[in-house]
């Protein structure tokens, strides 16, 4: 028996002595979650970048919005880089907005609405009741869970177009759509949004929304669940200090379509070339470390 008992405090010893001399065992952790929109994916493997230069062990969860709001609230995940408002995710607020906190403004000129090919004659979305036969009846769109969806469901009933099927796919598949048939000089709509690399690529326009269903500006801001701000003050600043502007956001963007390297040296080299932006997010405070978790 006292062997037994003599094994397991060598075992114990040894254990604590392997965390004493483990570096990664103080680390602290983040969990940045993020869909699959570019400027998300830009910005999470940006972040991940910065915090790990700071001593940080980040987690990337990459899912659909629905499961990223349901994983904030229930702290799963620490932080969404990419919540769109005051509109666009709306729903997703008012159901999981008291577990919730903003943290800042990541980006403040972003818009969302229908979009078409600007030699589309069409300029409004109350005229595309009359010009159905011109878009086959289809508006196509992204996955059923973006708030982009939700806010194009309301705006079919708000303008009377019930003769229009919204068609579900990704947003790669939907920019395969705009290509094929702008290639062919026909007549397309789409859910759109900016910031985004197609608006660079391709000549197109935002039809009006008279009913503002859409809104106007959206926000793109920096959230976390209830508390993380007090958990990790110093990470909580970090994502608060995140500001880009059309230029930059947009170029990032580019890099991210275009490059052929994963998306963290995509990262590592944008960071390298806005060294001085990126360092002004990091807070002056240097003993996060010591931060209780």
């Amino acid at each position: 028996m006292r062997i037994y008992k003599l094994a397991g405090i060598i075992l114990s010893v040894l254990l604590f002595l392997a965390s004493c001399t483990n570096p990664d065992a103080d680390k602290k952790k983040v969990k940045i979650a993020y869909a699959n929109w570019l400027e998300g994916i830009a910005m999470s493997h940006l972040a991940k970048v910065v915090l790990e230069e700071q001593g940080y062990e980040v987690e990337l969860q990459n899912a659909d919005l629905a499961p990223i709001f349901v994983s904030m609230s229930g702290k799963k995940s620490d932080v969404f880089l990419d919540a769109w408002l005051p509109i666009t995710m709306k729903d997703y607020m008012d159901q999981y907005g008291d577990s919730i906190e903003f943290l800042g403004e990541v980006y403040g000129e972003a818009r969302v609405g229908l979009v078409v090919p600007q030699y589309v004659t069409v300029n409004s979305i109350d005229e595309l009741v009359a010009n159905k036969d011109r878009f086959s009846s289809e508006i196509v769109g992204i996955d059923a869970g973006a708030g982009i969806m939700k806010t194009t469901d309301k705006a079919i009933s708000a303008y009377g177009l019930d003769g229009y099927n919204l068609m579900t796919s990704s947003s790669s598949t939907m920019l395969a759509s705009l290509k094929k048939v702008m290639d062919k000089g026909e007549w397309i709509v789409i859910t759109g949004w900016t910031p985004h690399w197609m608006f660079d690529q391709y000549d197109l326009k935002f039809l009006d929304d008279p009913k503002k269903v859409y809104g106007d500006l959206e926000e793109i801001h920096a959230i976390a669940w209830k508390g993380f701000s007090e958990k990790d003050p110093f990470a909580a600043e970090f994502f608060g200090n995140i500001k880009l502007t059309t230029e930059e956001l947009s170029s990032f963007m580019t890099a991210m379509k275009d490059a052929r390297m994963d998306e963290g040296e995509i990262a590592r080299k944008w960071r390298d070339e806005h060294r001085e932006l990126v360092d002004s997010w990091i807070p002056e405070s240097k003993d996060k470390q010591n931060q209780e978790n």
